[in-house]
């Protein structure tokens, strides 16, 4: 079920959200229709999921009747899994030289609604939301519900402009490693398929030649980076 809280702003299904990654990445959604999504506590950012410094002091004032508290909520986070995406109404120029490397990779557009309609599994607690950046030393993250604090980032991240959809598979029995891989409809995920700009034209052609053999119905796109000059 996908849940919704007034305390943070949940995006509306018909905003635009955007996946950059590379070939290797991509060719494994097709081969296997499922979408990665990494556990939360295995994210280059250690600061991913803990809490700001206002929100440990309101905290420790709870763990003298709750003394687990943290205990539980750091198990907790290894069962919590996430998938990142870029919402913006345009391709970003900067996510394609974050995301992917040597003038190859690809950028998959899709919107909020139609991930919701293309996700077939897991069957769990499911949660859609902006991430918020904030200042960890003076702002306060919300703790009442566990999956907020994966809705926070430094401010030094703003650039993503990120959504998320977060999975709680505490209740599936998985063996949650790096992340667990949720089954999807990709013709419904993806709408548009993005190539590279400065990629080859061999490059082009191969990703245009296995979207074919597959059998997908996704359309494929010239980057609107790629454009013509007019002077």
């Amino acid at each position: 079920m996908f849940q919704e809280n007034q305390k943070l702003h949940i995006p509306t299904d018909d905003t635009i959200i955007w996946k950059y990654l590379d070939l290797s990445k991509f060719l494994d959604l097709l081969m296997s229709n499922r979408m990665f999504m990494a556990r939360s506590d295995k994210f280059e950012d250690q600061f991913e999921g803990t809490f700001s410094e206002p929100t440990y002091e309101e905290i420790k004032k709870l763990l003298a009747d709750n003394p687990e508290y943290l205990d539980a909520y750091k198990a907790k986070r290894k069962n919590i899994v996430i998938s990142s995406w870029h919402a913006n109404s345009y391709e970003s120029y900067a996510m394609w030289q974050v995301f992917t490397k040597n003038n190859e990779g690809l950028a998959i557009q899709s919107t909020i609604g139609n991930l919701k309609k293309a996700l077939i599994e897991p069957k769990a607690d499911q949660f859609v939301g902006e991430v918020n950046y904030i200042d960890y030393k003076k702002e306060l993250i919300p703790f009442d519900d566990d999956f907020f604090p994966f809705l926070f980032k430094r401010k030094s991240f703003q650039y993503e402009h990120e959504v998320r959809i977060i999975t709680d598979v505490t209740h599936l029995d998985l063996n949650v490693n790096e992340g667990v891989k949720v089954l999807i409809d990709i013709n419904k995920m993806i709408e548009r398929l993005y190539i590279h700009p400065k990629s080859e034209n061999w490059y082009k052609k191969l990703v245009i030649e296995v979207v074919e053999r597959l059998g997908f119905e996704f359309t494929i796109e010239k980057s609107d980076l790629e454009s013509d000059i007019l002077i």
